[in-house]
């Protein structure tokens, strides 16, 4: 009896995480320019800010990533693009020539993302404010993109340097 009982609040649980997960990709799509066949692979996207995200057509992202999109800044994902799990994007972040103890000198750097069409990206990947990644691109995973990356490269490391180009 046990087991049955065990087993009905697992899934009861799972489906009120489900259709909590799902309404909450709702909100998104309201909020912002998503198109319909733009897929959440997963649970626990967050995208927050009062930015422009526009994401195109036939592409995903995976689990657990993060969109910040600050004002006066934007997000694009082009079309057909794949993008992994526990990936990050900021459009504003904190330059590092400062002092972190005198909040009052702390600057931010400012920049919107670009992603053209057809881009790879792997798990854990974060791309910097200001960046554009080309047309038809791989960005390896675990990868710090803190510089454009040019249409059919293939980039990896910290910081993402090219390993070589699409043939």
């Amino acid at each position: 009896m046990k087991t049955y009982t065990a087993t009905f609040f697992a899934r009861l649980f799972n489906l009120i995480k489900s259709n909590h997960q799902r309404y909450i990709y709702s909100i998104y799509r309201k909020r912002y320019d998503i198109d319909d066949s733009f897929h959440f692979n997963g649970e626990g996207t967050l995208i927050y800010g009062n930015g422009k995200l526009i994401i195109g057509k036939n592409s995903y992202i995976g689990q657990y990533s993060i969109l910040q999109i600050s004002d006066n800044h934007s997000i694009k994902i082009g079309n057909n693009c794949s993008i992994g799990p526990f990936f990050k994007i900021w459009t504003e972040t904190w330059k590092v020539d400062h002092d972190y103890n005198d909040k009052a000198l702390i600057e931010s750097k400012f920049g919107s993302v670009i992603i053209m069409d057809a881009v790879w990206i792997g798990a854990n990947v974060l791309i910097s404010p200001g960046i554009t990644i080309g047309t038809n691109s791989i960005i390896g995973a675990n990868a710090v993109v803190t510089k454009d990356v040019p249409n059919h490269a293939i980039v990896g490391g910290v910081p993402a340097k090219i390993i070589r180009y699409k043939r």
